[in-house]
């Protein structure tokens, strides 16, 4: 029973929880229901981690990735560099287990696939890409070839 009087239908909440709120669904009931529940569980897993979360920062030196990839280990995440300068970053998180006397409370973490890709500027060298992993996040670096400035030449005008 909630502690928190609800002006949207069967919404549970907790007072000690202010993140507690369900997904409230306005279509619920409709025989067209869009709620999650619904989807099949490869689509809610899929959905979950689909957009893992990504920065990209531009130095004078290199261009650098950082994406959020907590709880996974180097082996889970891949790193490519396909033809036309594509960066594709890909990983997976597998479900936990259920144990048949389990009884859960509250799944937030998600699991699933991930890819995301990045189309590199020309001047991006593609053989040098490195990257890391430290603390549930992956750094790549693309190192960028020096920008040769123009040499201007002066031209003498006749006449």
């Amino acid at each position: 029973m909630s502690l928190i009087p609800s002006f949207f239908g069967n919404r549970r909440s907790n007072v000690f929880d202010p993140i507690s709120l369900d997904i409230w669904d306005p279509f619920e009931g409709f025989p067209f229901s869009t709620a999650v529940a619904d989807l099949p569980s490869s689509a809610r897993e899929t959905t979950a981690i689909a957009n893992a979360r990504i920065d990209w920062k531009e130095t004078p030196e290199a261009h650098v990735f950082k994406v959020d990839v907590p709880g996974l280990k180097k082996e889970e995440v891949k790193v490519e560099v396909e033809d036309g300068r594509i960066l594709q970053i890909s990983g997976e998180r597998s479900k936990e287990q259920e144990e048949k006397n389990d009884k859960w409370h509250r799944v937030e973490r998600s699991s699933g696939k991930f890819l995301r890709r990045f189309r590199l500027p020309e001047n991006a060298k593609l053989d040098q890409v490195k990257a890391a992993m430290e603390n549930g996040v992956l750094t790549v670096t693309v190192p960028k070839e020096e920008v040769k400035k123009a040499e201007v030449k002066a031209i003498d005008i006749s006449g």
